[in-house]
């Protein structure tokens, strides 16, 4: 019937309809009625959650409800490139006439009536300190690496007009800041699954990937929005990791850059994990950045670890040999020359190497500065089986040159 109905109608009527989403919209991809002050938009990969936080906007502006309104990415670079100028990004939505052109030198997004949205990245909270807002867009929020400053400082700025309010746009992750806005009497919260939006994803995509992980912990999380608790035979659990984070760093008297390469290369390559790590004059451990990146060739994620040392200003990096042999010396060698580097081979198992570190973690000795969602995410699912964490080995061969002597070692008694 709607197929009958859209061939019936002329050029103009079908542009017309093309640009009203209320036609379009899946019942959970429409703001909730009542009298909320947040909507939780929790959605599996692909499931439309970007279209809806969108749309969300363009209906206040367009309403005339808000005129100044924050948006909020993991990065400046997710801002423009997914809420902005993504395919159902601000601008890709806009009516004709009515779209909102950018000003790149200023970060934001100007609309005809008047309204202004504001780009603002998750790892600067300072940066919302000042502005104020009638509403915002937050999206990816599980994934923020300073989550709970940055919302800190966003709510004191939503302070305009009788009814401020913000949508977040999340694929869930069992983080703290999460649990407590689902627990809000002022947030309301809609699901949607990747399965909801099949309509409009590549049939290629459901063939390799739901196939892959459909049923799996991680395909209930990324492809069917449920928050999943930690699993119970993991080394981790996100207590373990909650309890000791920090938001800065403090002197170190030390710092590696570790790297996990891939076994193959280019654009179906697992991923590079590259993880940063240093230690205090105390003796405690501190994970500062996790760089790792799939579908790099050597010379990319070479690299990738080279600006990291440099960033960080590290002392040392260490690679692990097994998947590259005398090709991982050579490449680093050749992209950093100068630096300090230690080849490591792994002799026993995944879980072996990881439990002494993971006894670091249990006695309070490392900590986490900020947040590295996908990083623990494998840390608190790793249970020693299953696909390699790539992120995770990186960790534990940092942390290994930190703080153990020796592979799986016991701890070192005084560190340089």
């Amino acid at each position: 019937m709607r197929t009958a109905f859209l061939t019936s109608l002329s050029p103009a009527e079908a542009e017309w309809l093309m640009e009203h989403w209320l036609f379009w919209a899946r019942p959970d991809q429409l703001a909730p009625e009542g009298p909320w002050t947040t909507w939780l938009v929790l959605g599996g990969r692909g499931a439309g959650k970007t279209r809806s936080g969108a749309e969300w906007v363009r209906g206040e502006v367009e309403a005339a409800r808000a005129s100044r309104i924050a948006l909020i990415g993991e990065t400046f670079g997710d801002v423009r490139e997914v809420m902005i100028d993504g395919p159902s990004g601000l601008r890709a939505i806009g009516m004709r006439g009515g779209r909102p052109r950018y000003e790149a030198s200023r970060r934001r997004l100007l609309w005809p009536n008047g309204a202004v949205a504001q780009a603002f990245s998750a790892t600067e909270p300072e940066s919302l300190r000042g502005p104020q807002f009638d509403a915002a867009w937050a999206d990816e929020l599980a994934k923020w690496r300073y989550a709970e400053e940055t919302w800190d400082m966003l709510q004191f700025g939503l302070r305009l007009g009788e009814r401020p309010r913000q949508v977040v746009t999340t694929t869930p992750r069992p983080v703290p800041i999460l649990r407590r806005l689902m627990a809000e009497a002022t947030c309301a919260v809609t699901r949607a699954s990747t399965h909801a939006n099949r309509a409009n994803l590549a049939e290629s995509f459901f063939r390799a990937v739901i196939a892959r992980y459909e049923g799996t912990r991680l395909g209930r999380q990324e492809l069917d929005a449920e928050l999943i608790e930690d699993n119970p035979d993991a080394l981790w659990s996100r207590g373990m990791i909650e309890t000791h984070r920090m938001a800065m760093t403090p002197e170190l008297v030390r710092v590696v850059v570790a790297v996990d390469p891939p076994a193959t290369s280019g654009a179906s390559a697992d991923e590079c994990g590259i993880v940063v790590a240093g230690v205090d004059g105390e003796g405690r451990a501190y994970v500062l950045d996790d760089r790792s990146m799939g579908g790099l060739t050597p010379l990319a994620w070479a690299n990738r670890a080279a600006k990291a040392y440099r960033d960080h200003d590290a002392d040392r990096i260490v690679a692990e040999v097994n998947q590259g042999g005398e090709m991982v010396s050579t490449i680093m060698r050749q992209v950093m020359p100068t630096a300090a580097l230690r080849l490591v081979r792994a002799t026993r198992g995944k879980r072996v190497r990881a439990e002494p570190v993971a006894a670091l973690y249990e006695r309070g000795l490392v900590s986490h500065v900020g947040s590295f969602a996908k990083l623990e995410d494998q840390m608190c699912d790793f249970t020693g089986s299953g696909k390699s964490p790539d992120r995770l080995d990186a960790l534990v061969w940092a942390l290994t040159d930190l703080m153990l002597e020796g592979e799986a070692g016991k701890p070192k008694v005084r560190r340089l």
